[in-house]
């Protein structure tokens, strides 16, 4: 049967689903099975995959479904405001699993970061947090998104880079316009702006550091490409980590006998929690988009030529085949994807190590943290990629600041 055969399309980019992705997901496996048709931008079909096994198959079938998108942008108006997350880029993400490019752009990122000390990584992270923690303690409540995570992770990020202050601010700015929907063209001209002048810095002065790595690599990446890598680093490196700790700190206040401790002081650790919400509700929910090469059925299901396929890893993740309610290192979570494209080992530790670590800072130095208003009260923000809070306030009682080293 064609996929638009099946039902209506389900739009997954509005505040009703944000409010509620997990009904939608329960209503879908109902109605639809393994694949669903959905909108990601109105009048912007695809298809949304919710099978774990289907998912996985796809994922790792690059000789029919494609990573590369440049077929599909032909179809599209081109200042589509999610254009600058599924956008052709030369750099692994957007050339197909099975090519030299991908081979070239994935051995460069992955020997740079190779280079990432982990002991340093700690460091970096305790530098970050204790000083932004100190700005709020004395309050007695505190917004953690915008007055921890997000500048935390970006600190850090711009550490590992080796992106001076400057260029920095020109690259926040352009990132949040990245994930904000604001148009194609001028977040590409922003994003292009910034990462040029760093990677020029780097060429000029070298330094310990990702950028550096990347710029003298043997594989020998244009200035054109190593912004499409800066892009990359900067895109994964900023939205999951923070939402990764938002939603984890969020676990964890709303279940606090699990893991707030007990009367035997007692609690799940916090890398117990990183995994169950990395399970239950990733920061990235659906995504790993792939393209069809030529019309293809998969579980019985028509699929056009060079129409998305994205997988909810939040679905798939979720389904009731596969959760058992046992997260301890469960390495058959999609939260990374899977296949070619999968999120290289060396980022996925850099990046939980990072929440790791700012979520027991931040627990240590505010014991007594809560949530300043009931949790069905918190909102989402609207988008078909991510699992992202709007806000996430807290109250605790004020508290003298930290002495810092």
């Amino acid at each position: 049967m064609p996929i638009e055969a099946i039902g209506p399309r389900i739009p997954i980019y509005t505040e009703e689903f944000a409010a509620d992705p997990h009904g939608a997901y329960r209503s879908m496996r109902s109605r639809y099975g393994t694949m669903v048709p959905v909108e990601i931008w109105p009048g912007v079909p695809a298809t949304l995959v919710i099978g774990y096994r289907t998912a996985v198959r796809i994922l790792n079938d690059p000789e029919h479904m494609s990573a590369d998108p440049r077929p599909w942008q032909k179809t599209v108006p081109a200042n589509l405001p999610i254009m600058p997350m599924v956008e052709w880029r030369p750099n692994a993400l957007r050339s197909n699993g099975n090519t030299v490019e991908h081979a070239r752009y994935r051995k460069a990122t992955n020997d740079a970061l190779a280079g990432v000390d982990q002991h340093a990584l700690h460091t970096m992270v305790e530098s970050a947090a204790l000083p932004l923690i100190n700005a709020f303690c004395e309050t007695g409540s505190a917004d953690l998104l915008s007055q921890y995570s997000l500048p935390l992770v970006f600190d850090v990020l711009n550490q590992m880079l080796g992106c001076p202050p400057q260029i920095g601010q020109q690259v926040a700015e352009a990132s949040k316009a990245l994930f904000e929907g604001v148009d194609t063209a001028t977040v590409n001209a922003m994003l292009d702006a910034a990462l040029l002048d760093l990677t020029r810095l780097k060429r000029a002065v070298p330094g310990d550091d990702l950028t550096t790595r990347l710029v003298r690599h043997p594989v020998e990446l244009t200035d054109t490409e190593m912004i499409h890598q800066l892009v990359t680093c900067y895109s994964a490196g900023i939205e999951i980590p923070q939402n990764l700790i938002a939603n984890t700190v969020l676990l964890m206040l709303t279940n606090e006998k699990r893991f707030m401790g007990n009367e035997l002081g007692f609690a799940p650790s916090t890398a117990s929690a990183l995994d169950e919400i990395l399970a239950t509700d990733p920061p990235l929910a659906n995504y790993c988009i792939t393209y069809p090469l030529q019309p293809i059925v998969i579980d019985n299901v028509w699929l056009p030529a060079n129409q998305p396929v994205i997988t909810s890893m939040a679905a798939c993740n979720n389904g009731p085949e596969l959760n058992t309610g046992d997260y301890a290192g469960n390495g058959w979570n999609l939260a990374w994807g899977s296949g070619p494209h999968a999120c290289p080992a060396l980022a996925r530790s850099a990046a939980q190590l990072i929440a790791h670590d700012a979520i027991d800072l931040l627990l240590d130095a505010l014991p007594e943290l809560r949530l300043a208003v009931p949790a069905d009260e918190l909102v989402w923000r609207p988008g078909p990629f991510h699992r992202a809070l709007a806000q996430l306030p807290v109250v605790f009682p004020e508290t003298p600041p930290m002495n810092l080293r």
